[in-house]
C-alpha cells in the first residue's frame, strides 16, 4: 500500500507540474490567446485527467483517512467547476458550444488557478515533515514566495514593455515585504495580469504563506500535525498550542472579511470620479494594499492623484484598513471581545463578567503606543505643513485628515496623499523616526515595532527610578521581553546604518536626507520615497531588496534559526559587572 500511495502521489504531482505550465503559458504569453483550439482541447483533457485520477485516489485508498478526506475535496473544486462552466454556456449559448465555451472558459482558468494554488499549499504543508526550524520555514516561505514572483512578473503578459531581472526582483521583494517602494510605474508599465500578481504577493506576504498553509489545513478537516503546530505558535506568537489552527483560520477569514468590507467602502467613495476605468479592480487593489500595509497603487501618483487627493472620505477608509493591519489579528480580537462583553454588561445587569483582565497588558501597550504615535504625529504635522502640503486643503477637516493620514501611513503603510518632495525637513525626519517604530508585532506592519520602542522607553524610567523590573499596573514585564527589545533595536539601527553607507558609496550622486530617507522607509517596510527609487544603481536596488527582506521577516528571527541549539544546557556561569556610564 505504501508503494502504491507514493506512485500515485507522482502521478499527481506530475499532473499539478502541467497545470502549472498550462496556466503559466494561458496566462502569460500574449500569444497563447490566440490558440483557440489548444484551449478548446486541453482545458478539458486537463479536467478529466485530474478528476480520474482524484476519483482513482478517492476509491483506491479509502481506508486512509487523510488521502480520502484531499481527494474528496480535490473533486468537489473540480466537479464544480464543471457545473459552473456548463451553467454559464447555457446562459450565455451562442452559434455553437465550442464558441460559447471559449468565450466563457475564464471560470475554469481561474477555478484551476485557485485548485493549483490549494495544492501547492499541501506541498508546503509537507515540508513541516521534513525539516523542523520554524523560523527558517517563515525565513523561506518568504523567500520562496519573492522568486516565484520574481519570475511571475518577467512574463510577457505581465507588463507593457518588459522589466529586468533586478527590477522583477525588486518589485516582487517590495510585494512580498508589503513595503510598496517600485521602480517602475505600477499603474502604467504592467498590465492588469501583472498588478494582480503584485497584489496577490502582497496579500501572502502580509499574512504569510504559512498562515494560509494553516487555514487550509483547519477549513478542510484534514487535520494538523503536532510539528505544525509548533511552527505556527512561533509565527503567531500565540500562547495556546491547543488552538494555534483555529486562530490561524480565524486570520485569514477576519483579514478576508475587513478587506471586503475596505474595498466596499473604497467603490463608494469614488462615486463621480471618473480617473479610473475599473472601479471594482481598484476598490480591491487598495482594499487589500492598505490592510496588509503594502502601500501599492494603481495611481501613478498614488492616492495623491486629482480625483483623491480631496477625497477624504476615502482616505479615512483606507486609515482605517492601515491601523487594523497594524494592530494585528490578536489585538484587534482582544479588543473587539472587550467591546462585545462591555456592552453585553451593560444590557445584562444580573450576569455582568468582571472586565479588568479581558485586556491584556499586549494588548494596552500596543494600544497606547499606536494612539499617542498618531496623534503625536498629527499634531507635528498640522504644524510642520502649515504652510507646504496643508495650504491647498481649504478647510479644518480636510486639513487635519491630511495630517493624520501622514502620521498614520509613515508607520509602514505608504501611502501619500501629499507631494513628498514638499514635506519641511522636520517633516521627513519626523517621518523617518515614525517609520523606524512602525506597526505592532504579529501584524501586517514593520519597522522595530510599538511594543519593542514601548518597553525600551519605559525601561529608562525603571533604570532612572533604580528598579529592577518594568511594572504596569499590577503587572511585570519579563526580563526575556526587554532583552529581544534591545537586541532588536540595536539590529535595526546597525542594519539601517550600513544600508546607508553602501548607498552613499553605490550613489555618490544623491543627497544623504534621501537615501536616509530611502533606507528608513526599505527596511522599515514602509515604502514611501522622496523620488530617487527608480534613480538607484543596479546594486543599490539589491541592497534595498535585502534591507525589504530583512526588515519583513526581522533579522532576529533569521539569526535565531541559524544560531539557535537545539539541545540547549541549562547552567549558569558566574556573574560580573560591567561598567557603563
Amino acid at each position: 500500500m505504501p508503494n502504491k500511495l507514493t506512485q500515485s502521489n507522482i502521478i499527481l504531482w506530475f499532473l499539478d507540474l502541467f497545470l502549472l505550465a498550462f496556466l503559466i503559458f494561458d496566462f502569460g504569453f500574449h500569444s497563447f490567446k490566440d490558440f483557440r483550439l489548444y484551449k478548446l482541447i486541453a482545458l478539458p483533457l486537463l479536467l478529466i485527467a485530474l478528476i480520474g485520477f482524484n476519483f482513482y485516489k478517492f476509491k483506491s485508498f479509502r481506508n486512509t483517512t487523510k488521502v480520502k478526506r484531499t481527494s474528496r475535496f480535490n473533486l468537489i473544486i473540480l466537479i464544480t467547476l464543471i457545473v459552473l462552466e456548463l451553467i454559464l454556456i447555457f446562459l450565455n449559448y451562442s452559434h455553437s458550444f465550442a464558441e460559447t465555451f471559449f468565450q466563457q472558459r475564464y471560470v475554469i482558468e481561474y477555478g484551476l488557478l485557485v485548485y493549483f494554488f490549494i495544492r501547492l499549499t499541501l506541498l508546503v504543508r509537507r515540508i513541516y515533515d521534513l525539516y523542523f526550524n520554524p523560523a527558517i520555514l517563515f525565513v523561506g516561505s518568504f523567500a520562496v514566495i519573492a522568486l516565484c514572483g520574481t519570475f511571475l512578473l518577467m512574463l510577457p503578459a505581465a507588463t507593457v514593455n518588459g522589466i529586468s531581472f533586478v527590477d522583477a526582483l525588486f518589485t516582487s521583494t517590495s510585494a512580498v515585504a508589503v513595503t510598496g517602494l517600485i521602480v517602475l510605474d505600477t499603474a502604467k508599465d504592467f498590465t492588469p495580469f501583472g498588478q494582480t500578481i503584485i497584489m496577490v504577493l502582497f496579500q501572502l506576504g502580509g499574512l504569510g504563506m504559512l498562515t494560509f498553509t494553516s487555514f487550509f489545513a483547519y477549513f478542510f478537516k484534514s487535520g494538523a500535525s503536532f510539528k505544525e503546530s509548533l511552527f505556527m505558535k512561533d509565527i503567531l506568537g500565540h500562547e495556546k498550542l491547543s488552538s494555534i489552527m483555529q486562530t490561524a483560520m480565524r486570520i485569514v477569514v477576519f483579514s478576508l472579511i475587513v478587506e471586503a468590507i475596505g474595498a466596499l467602502l473604497i467603490y463608494s467613495s469614488l462615486q463621480g470620479v471618473e480617473s479610473f476605468k475599473d472601479r471594482s479592480f481598484f476598490a480591491v487593489f487598495h482594499a487589500i494594499s492598505a490592510y496588509c500595509n503594502a502601500g501599492f497603487s494603481t495611481s501613478s501618483t498614488g492616492l495623491y492623484a486629482e480625483g483623491l487627493r480631496f477625497n477624504y472620505y476615502m482616505q479615512w477608509v483606507v486609515m482605517i484598513l492601515i491601523i487594523f493591519g497594524g494592530l494585528g489579528y490578536t489585538i484587534a480580537s482582544n479588543f473587539i471581545q472587550y467591546a462585545k462583553q462591555f456592552f453585553l454588561n451593560i444590557f445584562n445587569l444580573h450576569k455582568k463578567k468582571f472586565l479588568s483582565r479581558m485586556i491584556t497588558l499586549n494588548t494596552k501597550i500596543v494600544i497606547y503606543t499606536t494612539i499617542i504615535l498618531i496623534t503625536a504625529g498629527t499634531v507635528f504635522f498640522l504644524f510642520s505643513e502649515q504652510e507646504t502640503n496643508l495650504v491647498e486643503h481649504s478647510t479644518v477637516f480636510g486639513k487635519f485628515t491630511t495630517a493624520m493620514f501622514s502620521s498614520v501611513t509613515t508607520r509602514t503603510a505608504g501611502f501619500n496623499t501629499a507631494d513628498m518632495n514638499n514635506f519641511t525637513l522636520p517633516g521627513i525626519l519626523f517621518m523617518m523616526f515614525l517609520m523606524w517604530i512602525g506597526a505592532s508585532p504579529a501584524s501586517t506592519g514593520g519597522g522595530i515595532k510599538t511594543t519593542t520602542f514601548a518597553l525600551a522607553t519605559l525601561n529608562v524610567f525603571s533604570i532612572a527610578r533604580d528598579k529592577p523590573n518594568i511594572e504596569i499596573g499590577t503587572r511585570r514585564v519579563a526580563k526575556e521581553a526587554v532583552q529581544r527589545a534591545f537586541a532588536i533595536i540595536s539590529i535595526s539601527l546597525a542594519s539601517i546604518s550600513t544600508g546607508i553607507l553602501l548607498l552613499i558609496i553605490f550613489n555618490p550622486n544623491l543627497a544623504l536626507v534621501d537615501i536616509a530617507f530611502e533606507v528608513f522607509s526599505a527596511y522599515s517596510t514602509v515604502g514611501l520615497s522622496l523620488g530617487i527609487t527608480p534613480e538607484l544603481s543596479e546594486a543599490s536596488k539589491y541592497v534595498v531588496v535585502f534591507l525589504m527582506f530583512f526588515g519583513r521577516i526581522g533579522l532576529i528571527n533569521l539569526m535565531i534559526g541559524i544560531l539557535k541549539s537545539v539541545n540547549t544546557k541549562e547552567y549558569t556561569y558566574p556573574k560580573e559587572n560591567i561598567l557603563i556610564n
